[in-house]
């Protein structure tokens, strides 16, 4: 259809291309607060879960590890915990993003805005 309009048909297939990527995005951006991920520490005694976009949902401690002499060690699990699940967070996220890049034909290694 654009045939006979040299690079102007390029263009259009570019802007087709921007904009199923903006609204992949977008979509994955909505998605990213729903997908769900653990980290763990003191195997599985402290579990944190956190939506891939890094927000904290939930804190399970296993009351085995309440002890008054502890706290230093509880604290600790806790906040290994926490830093599990952000780093499982932003991996699956990397994850969520690699699929829609390899969709679009971009490098895989290619930085988005996330």
């Amino acid at each position: 259809m654009l045939k006979g309009l040299g690079n102007l048909g390029d263009m259009a297939g570019m802007m087709k291309k921007a904009q199923d990527m903006q609204q992949k995005m977008t979509d994955l951006q909505d998605d990213l607060h729903n997908i769900m991920v653990v980290g763990e520490s003191g195997a599985g005694l402290v579990k944190a879960t956190a939506s891939a976009k890094g927000e904290l949902k939930a804190l399970d401690i296993d009351p085995s590890i309440f002890n008054g002499d502890d706290k230093e060690v509880v604290e600790d699990l806790i906040l290994a915990a926490i830093k599990d699940a952000q780093t499982r967070a932003s991996d699956r996220a990397q994850e969520e993003m690699g699929k829609i890049t390899a969709e679009l034909g971009l490098p895989a290694d290619m930085k988005l805005p996330f």
